[in-house]
Formats: structure tokens, sequence, C-alpha cells
């Protein structure tokens, strides 16, 4: 497997093996109406599906995150978390905002209740204890050696992801423009883009 690289380079070439994984382009991030709109979410969608559309052409292939949680959970403020009530299942806030083009598996994560950041892991609040929610071995169910990340919010979950899949021995790049942050206390974004570079992470303006 290629070794990943730091810095800002040109997005790699789509190829059967170079998978997009979409994070989070739910209504609640992506839509100033939802529960924790990320400033800007909505223009994620168009940078997406022009990749979607750039993969898709060159037969690689698209997966897709989806916070998915319960009504109740210590993930939230008014349970003793961090952050206002989203994403709930089964409500219009968790769903993948309608102009997503949608042409792969879409893999929930912070069902029970769970820190769902990370696109390949779930992580319990209380007991810190983690398990894995499938993303991981359908990547290499399809062959891939390569990933493209991007979506919500970029210092959030996008960045979970793609340290998760630097950690599981992944190449990552995360074209920055298809991202937007949530920037819960000031300096968040800049202090990700340090930690993904550090980390190996291939940043593209």
């Amino acid at each position: 497997m290629p070794d990943g690289s730091t810095g800002q380079a040109a997005l790699p070439r789509y190829a059967p093996d170079v998978a997009l994984v979409v994070v989070d382009v739910q209504n609640d991030f992506a839509d100033p109406a939802g529960g924790l709109y990320v400033r800007g979410g909505e223009e994620v969608v168009r940078v997406a599906n022009d990749e979607i559309a750039a993969a898709r052409s060159a037969g690689a292939p698209v997966f897709y995150t989806q916070d998915w949680h319960p009504p109740t959970t210590p993930h939230f403020a008014k349970d003793g978390g961090v952050w206002p009530v989203h994403c709930v299942a089964g409500t219009w806030g968790a769903e993948l905002h309608p102009d997503l083009d949608v042409v792969g598996p879409v893999i929930n994560k912070g069902v029970s209740g769970e820190d769902g950041y990370s696109g390949f892991t779930m992580r319990d609040p209380r007991s810190g204890s983690t398990a894995a929610t499938g993303l991981d071995e359908a990547l290499r169910e399809a062959g891939v050696t390569r990933l493209v990340v991007l979506g919500l919010a970029g210092d959030v979950c996008v960045k979970a992801t793609a340290l998760d899949g630097v950690a599981l021995g992944w190449p990552v790049t995360i074209p920055w423009s298809g991202t937007r942050s949530v920037e819960l206390h000031d300096g968040d974004e800049q202090d990700a883009r340090e930690e993904l570079t550090r980390a190996g992470v291939m940043l593209v303006p």
C-alpha cells in the first residue's frame, strides 16, 4: 500500500481502488434549520456531488457515513454531553441532505448512544469502550488502497474519520473545499488542519 504524505497537493485520481468517503452530509448539519447547523454546510453538497461524479466515472466506490443517535444519549448536552440534540434516528435531521447524490452504502454511527465521531469507530462516552462501525471491513472487501474523505464537520467527524483511516493503514486526502467546520472553540479548524497534517493526511486547498 502506498505511503501517505503531508502538505498540499492535487487530489489523487479516482480509480477502482480509491474510495470516496462522504461524512455526515445530513440535514441537521447542512441545513440552516438543522439542530447542529455547520455554517456553510449546505455548500459542501455541491462539492461532494462533483467528487461523487468523478469517483463513479472512474469506477471508484463511494461510501457514506450518517450519525444515527437515539433520542437520549450522553453525547447530547441535555444528557450531560457537549452537543445539542442532532441526527436522532428516523428524524428529518438525521436524513442525508436531499440534494446529495447517494450512490453507495451508508454506514450508521452513534446508534447506541456512542460518540460517533469517526466513520470507523464509535466510543461509549461513559466507559470509553469502542466498537467498529463496519466501514473498515467494507473498504477492505472493496479492495481499497487509498481514501478521499470530505463532508461535515471538518474539525470533528471528518478529522476523526481521516485520522482513523491513516491509523488503519490508508493514505488519506481531504479536499478542504468539501468541508466546513463547527469551531466549538475558536481555532478548532486550524488545530484540526495541523493535527491532520502531522498525522500524514494530505490536505488539498
